[in-house]
């Protein structure tokens, strides 16, 4: 077991999502985290206004520095803003690493987040590393066009996918698992009134740290699912648009 887990996301000044919400959770799973910050942005609880990439060289340095002192085996990577970005950091993985990804195209205010070319990008260089990863159905569609779900599940190199369905469900919200392709579970839950800014980085985060302990995937899945269904469940508004997941639970 490695009580740490790497993180390469961006930093939401609103404390909503990115990189403040992974340290949250992890803090929460009693999992140390090692962030990397990918973008620095202007936005709030109401809308993305700017996103300025980090330099790809200075991850790459700092990426290396964490891995000359700390054993990395777990990475969860968020918000990734270039090409030159996406192409370090897949270099930088090897095969010990265990990487689960939520892939950020588009932020919860509908904000676009990524480039055609980074996503291009994406999935040529860094999805075939990728173990886990946790997209809802908007990302599915782009990451996979033009494809029923199962085929688009099919096409993505990956070994498990969680897609969230948070996205397009109305009342009941259904997440289906898949291993190598096949559907392995369905979990449901009610859908909660409101918008919330950052469940998907509470979700992609907890089953991080429930990896980091070492605890199979499936297990890890669902128990990171009613994490985050309770962060819901207690939110706090502190802007005057989404709802921020309250991490800390009782």
């Amino acid at each position: 077991m490695l009580d740490r887990v790497l993180v390469l996301s961006g930093l939401d000044p609103s404390g909503g999502a990115g990189v403040v919400a992974d340290i949250e959770t992890l803090n929460q799973f009693g999992v140390t985290p090692l962030p990397i910050v990918t973008a620095l942005t202007v936005q709030n609880t109401a809308k993305v206004e700017e996103v300025q990439a980090v330099d790809h060289q200075l991850i790459k340095k700092q990426l290396d520095s964490l891995a000359n002192d700390i054993d990395i085996n777990v990475i969860k990577i968020g918000l990734l803003t270039s090409a030159e970005q996406i192409i370090t950091i897949a270099n930088w993985i090897n095969e010990e690493h265990i990487v689960v990804l939520d892939p950020i195209i588009k932020a919860s205010t509908a904000d676009e987040l990524l480039t055609q070319q980074s996503v291009d990008t994406l999935k040529q260089v860094l999805l075939p590393k990728v173990k886990i990863l946790t997209p809802n159905t908007f990302e599915l569609e782009i990451l996979a066009p033009n494809l029923d779900e199962q085929s688009a599940i099919l096409s993505l190199p990956c070994e498990w996918v969680l897609l969230t369905t948070t996205d397009v469900s109305d009342s009941l919200i259904e997440h289906r698992l898949y291993y190598q392709g096949v559907l392995s579970e369905r979990f449901s839950y009610h859908k909660l009134p409101g918008q919330y800014h950052g469940s998907g980085c509470t979700l992609s985060s907890a089953i991080s740290a429930l990896i980091a302990a070492d605890v199979d995937v499936s297990v890890a899945v669902k128990r990171a699912l009613d994490y985050t269904y309770q962060t819901l469940l207690i939110a706090k508004r502190i802007g005057k648009m989404q709802y921020h997941p309250n991490r800390i639970t009782p």
